[in-house]
């Protein structure tokens, strides 16, 4: 959502070295925190500010709470080769994450398909960040995540809230520029929702429900409790049965699967489910007879007819990958509200706030 907040630009390397120092400084292993930091980094680099570096301060005060485990590896619960079940012991979400990945990468030479549930997993950010790892492999990546202690969004004909707002991510490569989306189950993120309220501004479209059946585009009734707004589900009050079915899909894939989940009550602290699953095309028709189907479908897509005055169509994730390569140039916008975090947080840890450009 483009708003007419002030930015600043930063150099993209600078940002890394900080943010990476600034966990370090807090308590995180260092390979956790450079990892932790580069996740954060590549949302901002793709556009998607609310998971990207405004997350430093409210990681760093879980962290300051005793909500996110500094250091140590996984407890594995069950692994038969081709499906791995871990706790993830609250351990920092970005690099349990990518270490699922990289397990999923050995194990994919001897499994057609890899899969990986996570329980007790900390806050894992932008899904967009990961399925690029995949398809620089010609592998297809699906992932998807929930919060068991967050439930703000509404089933479908209800007001009050019963789930999170469960994205699904996937990246599948083509010949080309690979297809990478991350969406929302529900019309929008909490994030989205709360960097909204605080720049003063109202959403885009009414995506919340108040408790009287009404829907609203003022973020401000989310925090109201004689209100209590909650996020409608993908589709709104006209189709949202349809997110509403994709939103307890992606319950069954993280929090079921994973084995811990909303029947655990009470949740203390920032919690995600994960779900991971790597997918060899070589193993089903091949790999060939994959690219060179979605390559037809991507040709169709992109020469798709376009209303006069319109711009063509364009692929998911091509808009964030053009981004990355333009922000790594000419500097990364941040808002100032977040760069002011960002200070503050270098302040309290003695780590010095990059000069923005």
């Amino acid at each position: 959502m483009e708003t007419n907040e002030k930015s600043s630009r930063f150099q993209a390397d600078e940002l890394l070295q900080f943010a990476s120092e600034v966990f370090n400084k807090a308590g995180i292993e260092e390979e956790k925190a450079l990892c932790m930091a580069e996740t954060l980094l590549e949302s901002d680099l793709m556009g998607h500010t609310t998971h990207g570096l405004a997350l430093l301060k409210p990681y760093l005060i879980s962290i300051e709470q005793g909500h996110m485990t500094k250091e140590g590896q996984p407890e594995v619960i069950r692994d038969t080769g081709a499906s791995i079940t871990w706790n993830g012991r609250r351990l920092p979400g970005a690099w349990l994450t990518h270490k699922a990945i990289d397990l999923a990468f050995e194990r994919i030479k001897d499994q057609p398909v890899v899969t990986i549930a996570i329980q007790h997993s900390h806050h894992i950010g932008c899904l967009a960040a990961y399925p690029e790892r995949a398809t620089e492999k010609g592998l297809m990546m699906l992932l998807s995540c929930s919060d068991p202690g967050f439930d703000r969004v509404a089933p479908y004909g209800g007001t009050t809230g019963a789930y999170s707002p469960n994205p699904i991510a996937a990246g599948i490569p083509t010949s080309g520029l690979p297809i990478i989306f991350d969406i929302s189950t529900s019309e929008t993120a909490a994030g989205m929702v709360n960097q909204t309220h605080k720049s003063g501004q109202r959403l885009p479209h009414p995506w919340l429900l108040d408790n009287k059946g009404n829907a609203t585009d003022d973020p401000a009734t989310f925090y109201d409790p004689e209100v209590a707004s909650t996020i409608l589900p993908l589709g709104g009050l006209a189709t949202g049965y349809k997110g509403f079915a994709l939103g307890i899909m992606v319950e069954a894939m993280t929090t079921a699967l994973s084995g811990h989940g909303r029947a655990d009550q009470p949740i203390i602290g920032w919690l995600s489910s994960v779900f991971l699953q790597i997918i060899d095309p070589e193993a089903f028709a091949g790999s060939a007879a994959f690219t060179n189907q979605m390559d037809y479908l991507v040709d169709k897509c992109l020469n798709s007819a376009v209303p006069e005055g319109k711009p063509p169509v364009r692929l998911p994730g091509q808009r964030a990958l053009r981004l990355r390569n333009q922000y790594k140039e000419e500097g990364v916008p941040i808002k100032d509200f977040v760069a002011k975090q960002l200070s503050d947080m270098g302040e309290r840890y003695k780590v010095k706030m990059p000069e923005h450009w």
